[in-house]
C-alpha cells in the first residue's frame, strides 16, 4: 500500500462529464462536426468563494487528465506532475483550484479515435474527423463552463500543452489572469514535422493497424513503440544522453556481434517502448501529433504580433537551455511578440542538461518560477522593494553588484525620472530599483536580467523581466518605446558598449548610464605605486575574476558620447556613498559617475 506524502494531493477520483450533446456537435476547424463529446478530468483543491483561484494544466501528448495524486492505496505511479501539483509545491493545491482535463482526441476518457461512433456502434478509427489545438482549447472552455468556472487565474502547460496555452490566450483573452507556456513553441519547424511523420508511418506500416480498426485484435505495439522511441529522443539532449547512457553495455563486458539490443541506451528506449503500448492508444498518437503539426500562429493570423495583439493576461515563458525540440529561440519569438505589442510578458531559460524532458524533471527551478508568478499575479496591489525571494540563491558577485547600485544609484536615478513614465532597466539585478519606480512614481517598467536568480526576483516582484543578453540587441522594441533606459555599472562590464548605448538611444529618449571611474585617483596610486590591476570599494574583484572587460574614465565616456553623436543633459561624478556631485577635478576625484544623455532625432 502506498503511503501518501504529506505535499501530495492523496487519493483522486478521474471524473467524465459530457460536454458536447449528439444533436448539438462542435464545429471543427477541419469543416467536419463532432458529437458527442465526453471529457475526463480531476480537480486538486478548491475553489474559493470569489472563484479567483482556479488553474488550468494543459498536458502534452502522452498526457492525461491524472496530473497528481494516485487512483487507489495500491497505486504505483502518480499523476505526471506529481512533483509541481499539490500542498506547498510549484502550483500549491492550498492556494489554487486546479484542473487538468484530457485532450480532445485522448485516449484516457475524452473522447477520441477508440472511442465509439454513434452513427456505427463501432470505435471511430481513422473515421474520427482531424482535429487542432484550437478544437482542444474550445472543448477545455465547454468543460470549465460545464462546470461553472468563470474566470482562470492561470493557464499552465509544457510542449503541447504549452500550444494550449498560447491558444487559450488568443482566443479566450479575457478569461485568464496570466498565461505560462512552458518548453512550446508558436509552431514546428520542418524538423520536429518530419520526427512526427516518422513515428505515424511507423505505426502505418504495422501490420496489426488495420486501417486503425485493430480493437479487439492484435494492437500495432511494434509501430506505436517505435514512434515512441523516436519521440523520446527528441526529449533528451546529447548532454543528458551521454550522462546517463554513454556507450555502456546493460548486461555484459563485451560486444554480442549480433542484433540484439546490448547498449543501455537501446534497453532504455525498448522500455519507454513498451510502456507506452500498454497505456497509450496508436490512434491518438496519429491525431495528437497531427493537431501538433498544424499548429501554427503566424499563418492562422497574419503574424505572430497580430496573434497576440488582443491578449491581455501576463506571460511568463519559460524554455530551457538544452532543448532541442523547442528551443529557447522559439520561445523568444513569443516574447518578442508579446513585448513589441507591450504585453506584460516575462522570460526564463532555465539552465538544464534534461533537453525538452526538462519541464517535468526541473521541478524545483520551474516551480520556484511559476510559485512566484503565481502568487505576484494572485495580489497585483502588493509591492515588494527590498527583501531576496526565498526561492533564490544569488551568487556572492551578484549580490555586490546589487549592493553597490543600492548605495548611490537608486537615490539619484529616481531623482531623475518623472513620475508616469515608461522605464526599461537593462542589467536590473533582482528589480529593486524597478520596484521603487514603481512605488514611488508609479512608473511602467520592464526589466532585462541575464543571471537566473536574480530574474526570479523581479519575478516575485511582480515585475516584467526577461532573461536576455542586451549584446544580442532590442529589436522587439520599437524606436522610442521608453522615456527612460537605464544602464546601471553595466557598460564596463559589456563586450560591445558601442552597439548596446546605440539601441538604448534608439529605444529610450534618454538613457541613464552610470560605471565606476577607473580614472579614481586610488586606482592611479595603486597602478603607479604597486603595478599592480587596482583593487577599490568600486572596483573590488581581482583582475582575474573581474566582471569589468573595459576601463573608462569619465573623460572617456565624454568623448564616447561625442562618438555616439549623443548629447549629454547632465553629469553626476560622486565620491563614496554621498549623492552630492564631486565639484573639483571630477575625473580624479569621482569614484563613480551618472549620466543622462539622448540622441536628438532630426
Amino acid at each position: 500500500m502506498t503511503a501518501f506524502a504529506d505535499n501530495s494531493v492523496g487519493l483522486i477520483e478521474t471524473k467524465i462529464v459530457r460536454v458536447v450533446e449528439v444533436d448539438a456537435p462542435l464545429p471543427l476547424e477541419c469543416g467536419k462536426k463532432l458529437g458527442p463529446i465526453d471529457v475526463a478530468y480531476e480537480t486538486y483543491g478548491r475553489l474559493n468563494e470569489a472563484g479567483d483561484n482556479a488553474i488550468l494544466v494543459c498536458h502534452a501528448l502522452s498526457g492525461s487528465a491524472h496530473a497528481a495524486g494516485y487512483h487507489s492505496a495500491d497505486d504505483k505511479k502518480p499523476g505526471w506532475w506529481e512533483d509541481m501539483i499539490g500542498p506547498g509545491k510549484g502550483i500549491d493545491t492550498d492556494k489554487y483550484f486546479v484542473l487538468c482535463s484530457n485532450v480532445l482526441g485522448g485516449c484516457s476518457g475524452t473522447t477520441g479515435p477508440s472511442s465509439i461512433d454513434p452513427n456505427t456502434g463501432s470505435p471511430y478509427g481513422l473515421d474520427f474527423p482531424i482535429i487542432t489545438i484550437a478544437d482542444m482549447v474550445r472543448v477545455q472552455k465547454r468543460l470549465l463552463d460545464r462546470l461553472g468556472i468563470r474566470h482562470l487565474l492561470a493557464v499552465i502547460g509544457g510542449s503541447i500543452g504549452g500550444m494550449q496555452v498560447l491558444q487559450w490566450s488568443i482566443a479566450y483573452p479575457e478569461m485568464m489572469d496570466a498565461a505560462i507556456p512552458v518548453a512550446t513553441t508558436t509552431h514546428l519547424g520542418a524538423q520536429s514535422i518530419a520526427f512526427d511523420a516518422v513515428g505515424r508511418n511507423a505505426i502505418l506500416a504495422d501490420a496489426n493497424f488495420a486501417n486503425g480498426q485493430y480493437h479487439n485484435k492484435s494492437v500495432p505495439a511494434r509501430g506505436l513503440a517505435i514512434a515512441r522511441m523516436i519521440g523520446h529522443i527528441t526529449y533528451l539532449s546529447e548532454e543528458g544522453m551521454r550522462q546517463k547512457f554513454g556507450r555502456q553495455l546493460r548486461t555484459a563486458e563485451k560486444y554480442s556481434y549480433d542484433f540484439n539490443s546490448e547498449f543501455s541506451v537501446e534497453t532504455y528506449l525498448d522500455y519507454q517502448g513498451q510502456t507506452f503500448v500498454d497505456r497509450f492508444d496508436a490512434n491518438s498518437y496519429l491525431y495528437i501529433t497531427k493537431a501538433s503539426d498544424y499548429f501554427d500562429l503566424a499563418r492562422d493570423y497574419g503574424s505572430l504580433r497580430q496573434a497576440f495583439a488582443n491578449t491581455r493576461a501576463r506571460f511568463l515563458v519559460v524554455s530551457f537551455s538544452s532543448d532541442w525540440l523547442f528551443t529557447p529561440a522559439q520561445s523568444e519569438a513569443v516574447v518578442d511578440a508579446l513585448a513589441a505589442n507591450g504585453r506584460d510578458v516575462s522570460f526564463c531559460n532555465i539552465n538544464s542538461s534534461y533537453g525538452h524532458d526538462a519541464f517535468l524533471l526541473e521541478n524545483e527551478t520551474l516551480g520556484a518560477f511559476i510559485d512566484c508568478f503565481l502568487a505576484a499575479t494572485a495580489r497585483p496591489n502588493w509591492v515588494e522593494i527590498e527583501g531576496v525571494c526565498c526561492h533564490q540563491h544569488v551568487s556572492s558577485a551578484g549580490r555586490h553588484e546589487q549592493a553597490q547600485r543600492a548605495r548611490v544609484d537608486y537615490q539619484l536615478v529616481e531623482s531623475l525620472i518623472e513620475p508616469d513614465a515608461t522605464v526599461l532597466d537593462v542589467g536590473c539585478g533582482d528589480g529593486e530599483l524597478l520596484a521603487r519606480l514603481r512605488h514611488d512614481k508609479q512608473i511602467d517598467g520592464r526589466g532585462i536580467e541575464r543571471e537566473q536568480d536574480l530574474v526570479l526576483g523581479c519575478v516575485c516582484k511582480r515585475l516584467s523581466i526577461i532573461q536576455y543578453d542586451i549584446e544580442r540587441g532590442l529589436g522587439s522594441y520599437a524606436d522610442r518605446s521608453f522615456d527612460y533606459a537605464i544602464l546601471s555599472q553595466t557598460v564596463q562590464t559589456i563586450r560591445d558598449p558601442e552597439r548596446v548605448l546605440r539601441e538604448l538611444l534608439r529605444v529610450g529618449r534618454k538613457v541613464i548610464v552610470s560605471f565606476p571611474n577607473f580614472g579614481h585617483w586610488r586606482s592611479r596610486v595603486q597602478l603607479l605605486c604597486r603595478g599592480k590591476a587596482p583593487v577599490t570599494r568600486q572596483l573590488p574583484f581581482g583582475w582575474h575574476d573581474t566582471p569589468n572587460i573595459h576601463c573608462l574614465s569619465l573623460k572617456d565616456f565624454d568623448e564616447f558620447c561625442g562618438h555616439l553623436d549623443a548629447t549629454i543633459e547632465r553629469r553626476v561624478p560622486l565620491v563614496k556613498t554621498r549623492p552630492s556631485p564631486v565639484r573639483l577635478w571630477p575625473n580624479l576625484l569621482a569614484e563613480q559617475a551618472v549620466y543622462v544623455i539622448r540622441k536628438d532625432t532630426d
